[in-house]
């Protein structure tokens, strides 16, 4: 009979060494989480319960982990890239892929600043290279821009800003789905050629005074 341990499943992973894997994955997320993408990665080999021998056989280098652990949002993000460059409605792809990023963004508090540590380069997979990534980042651009609809000083780069400011957002109001709508439909509209009389998502709840310690501003000195 065979021992359940020695068992592999359909990618070729004995059944223990699969549950360490998820282990890893998923302590990854919470340490990411709360300590940021720079933290040891003995602490996470800690919180999962393996060796850091272990965990080092499975991810060799921090960006290994980095990309195993957000795998799926970084998955969903150059589909979205791809489903731009395609889309018959140029102006919609570009403005699906700033919201569905900033979507991913808000799903899971370690994957923004992987992310943006990491753009473009998170948005290639096994088919798409970075310099393909940065090429069809453009391409969406020029797409927009070339249908009236993407202001022509609107540079790929602008496409970082945005997810650094939407990272800040996020980093500062995890919980507030409202605000992360709002303030992306702030700047979707203010990219778009001319004017436009699109409805912004309802407003955010949170007052001032409701920001974390550390974001308000200081009393001016008398």
């Amino acid at each position: 009979m065979v021992e359940s341990s020695q068992l592999t499943t359909e990618d070729g992973l004995r059944a223990d060494a699969r549950r360490n894997r998820e282990r890893i994955l998923v302590a990854a997320r919470a340490v990411f989480a709360e300590h940021g993408i720079d933290a040891p990665m003995a602490t996470v080999a800690r919180k999962a319960g393996v060796g850091v021998a272990t965990l080092y056989r499975r991810f060799p280098t921090r960006d290994d982990l980095v990309r195993a652990a957000f795998a799926q949002q970084l998955r969903t993000c150059a589909q979205e890239l791809t489903a731009a460059l395609v889309d018959p409605d140029p102006w919609r792809g570009f403005q699906r892929l700033v919201e569905t990023t900033c979507e991913q963004q808000r799903a899971e508090k370690g994957f923004p600043a992987a992310f943006t540590a990491d753009f473009p380069m998170s948005m290639t997979d096994h088919q798409r290279p970075l310099e393909q990534a940065e090429r069809d980042l453009a391409t969406v651009v020029r797409r927009a821009q070339a249908a009236g609809a993407l202001r022509a000083d609107f540079q790929p780069s602008d496409i970082a800003v945005i997810l650094l400011a939407h990272a800040g957002l996020v980093a500062a109001l995890p919980e507030d789905g409202a605000a992360s709508r709002r303030l992306v439909a702030y700047l979707l509209q203010s990219f778009r050629t001319g004017s436009s009389n699109r409805p912004l998502p309802p407003p955010s709840a949170f007052a001032p005074r409701d920001l974390p310690v550390g974001t308000q501003p200081k009393a001016r000195r008398r």
